[in-house]
């Protein structure tokens, strides 16, 4: 099973970083995907992420049958870095295995995309970690959250609410985005791009 409901014993393996924006404003815009889908696969593992460490509200779960830390930095979506930085420093984690879940506005809502590596995109919170780290060797799930309407601002963009009818996408999509978390940290990364990536 790839999800245990119980506290995992042992070192942590593996981090997988949500990212989003603390404040209870911004819960349900399309920054947050990364948080949303932090939330749901805590729900699989039946753990809360409530613990404040490294810059964060934070679990440990089983995923794929690894210790993982699972993480909402609280620094606000343009220094992520600083949180993800803090935790794979404190545990001796490579960016190999920090996975980080993010919106992407160059996906349709209800798609996703698996990336083993790669440059930020344009996305100020992967710019950020990897400014801070000095990699960008870190596997990532980009959750789509829709293109920018032509006349819309970019920032008011990703800071908007899904819609009714985006929310039943999106809530379908995070699930796949858990069970292909769980195949990356089984080791098995390829083939959750090939089952997954749309």
């Amino acid at each position: 099973m790839f999800f245990k409901k119980k506290e995992p014993v042992g070192a942590v393996e593996y981090i997988i970083a949500g990212l989003g924006n603390p404040d209870r404003k911004y819960e349900n815009t399309r920054h947050n995907a990364g948080f949303l889908t932090i939330d749901a696969l805590a729900d699989k593992c039946g753990v809360r992420v409530d613990r404040i460490k490294y810059k964060s509200l934070c679990a440990a779960a089983e995923v794929g049958g690894k210790k993982v830390l699972l993480m909402k930095p609280s620094t606000y979506m343009n220094n992520s870095g600083l949180a993800v930085k803090e935790a794979m420093s404190f545990f001796k984690i490579p960016p190999e295995k920090t996975i980080i879940m993010m919106d992407d506005i160059s996906l349709d809502v209800g798609k996703m995309r698996i990336r083993r590596k790669g440059s930020d995109g344009g996305h100020n919170g992967i710019k950020n970690i990897i400014y801070l780290t000095g990699s960008d060797q870190f596997p990532r799930i980009k959750i789509g959250v829709g293109k920018k309407p032509e006349k819309w601002d970019l920032a008011d963009w990703v800071l908007s609410n899904f819609t009714d009818s985006e929310k039943k996408l999106l809530d379908e999509v995070i699930q796949k985005a858990c069970d292909a978390a769980a195949l990356m940290t089984a080791g098995e990364i390829d083939k959750a791009m090939n089952q997954f990536n749309s």
